[in-house]
């Protein structure tokens, strides 16, 4: 049995888009980065977190589990950009990212009985110059929170970007072509 180690709506999405079926685990791991911890290090520490905590919640019992866990982050000149924690964040992290490239970080790792491997994806998002009027206003829709980045590539930010290289899915949350790829050498 799949599971998804995941609090996040897109990603569960994003999963049921593959066609297989799986269930939502949720699980409790702490999202700080650590002094001196590189951006992709940090994303791939969270997701193997997810994927272990998840694992170790159903090892007992279902011993054949196979567990899902991924994390994705705005990464701009080495500074993360998580989810805002207010308004203000949400203006700050949008006035950073306007008008410059910055790279999207998605890692998902699968966790088994006496196996883990992970899978990564980095894209490429330049953002158009915004003014403050359009960075308020979007953030007054109350889409940026619970968003890396502060912005949804899939929601109305979409007109915010001039340019994409890389996964759009993995910009989601849940970049599908490796998600699949990691799956088939779990055998699903």
């Amino acid at each position: 049995m799949l599971y998804l180690a995941s609090r996040s709506p897109r990603r569960e999405q994003l999963l049921q888009q593959l066609g297989i079926a799986f269930e939502l685990l949720e699980v409790d791991v702490p999202e700080v980065r650590a002094e001196n911890e590189s951006a992709i290090d940090y994303v791939s520490r969270v997701a193997s977190e997810k994927a272990r905590a998840g694992f170790a919640a159903v090892r007992e019992c279902e011993p054949a589990a196979i567990v899902l866990g991924a994390d994705t982050e705005v990464v701009l000149d080495e500074h993360v950009f998580g989810k805002p924690c207010d308004t203000d964040d949400a203006i700050e992290m949008l006035r950073a990212l306007s008008g410059r490239t910055h790279r999207v970080v998605s890692i998902v790792w699968c966790a088994a009985q006496g196996r883990e491997e992970f899978a990564s994806s980095i894209s490429e998002v330049r953002f158009a110059p915004l003014s403050a009027t359009e960075i308020e206003s979007y953030v007054a829709t109350g889409e940026p929170f619970g968003k890396a980045g502060a912005y949804a590539i899939q929601g109305r930010a979409a007109v915010f970007i001039e340019h994409l290289s890389g996964s759009y899915s993995g910009v989601m949350g849940l970049p599908l072509f490796e998600t699949a790829r990691l799956l088939r050498k779990f055998g699903i």
